[in-house]
């Protein structure tokens, strides 16, 4: 039998994903969970045919030239890609690919989570319970904003965009979008696209996040653009925390310009800026849009396609560099 090919997973994976690993090729498993800093991410790449990292870790231009002449693939655990630099990886000759589709359901379901959260201030009432503060009923106490008929616009009508206006429409809520192009008519479902974000913005009394990080999205929600949303918005980020300016929004929350805010993703993960944590207008969770045992599960198995086919000199499906 042909030597298995060795293969750096960065973290621990689901179960049957590692089972398959184990089965397939010479995997080094990180038994412990720990995120690897610089030094260790390269000590245990010696020798690798391929790394299967996940957003945890930063593959920079510099660590991605101090690889071994060994590694020829980079499958990552994601579907964004902000952690790796691709045009290092191509001049390296490093395949690089993402796992996208299989988790846009599990996204979304977080994406409109928070949204409704954020709405009906369900931390403050979490807490009212957790801290046994909960006094005499009062029919001014705790009031949220209602959802149903609201006007949400969407920010990269892609495929988590997508399923996020279907559950949108369940509360009957008008949906506007933002995107690099317009999506096919059939696909719109009534959407109106607007090429122009200012344009947009003002029509919105929700707002949802689902572009990927690059240079030309990075703090694109910054005070200008939270200035032209309509008093009293609610912000959720399911996408990247470098789209948002954490001062502008902070902002923006601190002035009641903006009711409220639902995010899964941050700024420096996981050292977020302790100001979110102070608000009781922010609904916060540490990144969870995938974490579902379906989607987990469904994420390895595609990097693994991946992977399979890299090694066995075919083209990837999810092929970024």
């Amino acid at each position: 039998m042909p030597e298995k090919a060795e293969v750096l997973v960065t973290r621990r994976l689901p179960d049957a994903v590692e089972q398959r690993l184990v089965r397939d090729y010479a995997p080094r498993l990180n038994a412990d969970d720990l995120i690897y800093d610089r030094t260790q991410l390269l000590a245990r790449a010696d020798g690798v045919r391929a790394i299967i990292p996940c957003h945890t870790e930063r593959l920079d231009a510099d660590l991605i030239a101090s690889l071994p002449d060994s590694v020829c693939a980079i499958c990552s655990f994601s579907v964004g890609y902000d952690h790796i630099d691709l045009a290092a990886a191509k001049a390296r000759g490093i395949v690089v690919t993402n796992t996208p589709d299989v988790l846009s359901n599990a996204t979304a379901e977080v994406a409109m989570l928070l949204l409704l959260a954020a709405a009906r201030r369900a931390h403050e009432g979490a807490q009212t319970l957790r801290s046994n503060t909960w006094g005499d009923w009062s029919a001014t106490g705790g009031l949220g904003i209602e959802v149903t008929g609201k006007r949400l616009g969407i920010i990269g009508m892609g495929r988590v965009g997508q399923v996020m206006a279907r559950r949108a429409r369940a509360f009957d809520m008008p949906i506007l979008y933002h995107n690099r192009k317009r999506i096919d008519p059939s696909l719109e479902r009534g959407a109106v696209f607007h090429d122009d974000l200012m344009t947009m913005l003002p029509q919105c009394d929700f707002l949802s996040i689902h572009c990927p990080a690059t240079p030309q999205t990075t703090g694109l929600i910054n005070a200008e653009r939270i200035a032209a949303l309509p008093d009293g918005a609610v912000i959720v980020n399911t996408a990247r925390g470098a789209v948002i300016d954490d001062d502008a929004l902070i902002a923006a929350l601190l002035s009641g310009k903006l009711f409220a805010a639902g995010l899964d993703v941050f700024n420096n993960e996981p050292d977020i800026d302790p100001r979110y944590r102070e608000l009781d207008n922010t609904f916060l969770l540490p990144h969870i849009g995938s974490a579902t045992r379906e989607t987990r599960d469904a994420m390895g198995f595609r990097a693994l396609d991946n992977l399979d086919a890299i090694i066995a000199g075919r083209e990837p499906g999810d092929r970024l560099a």
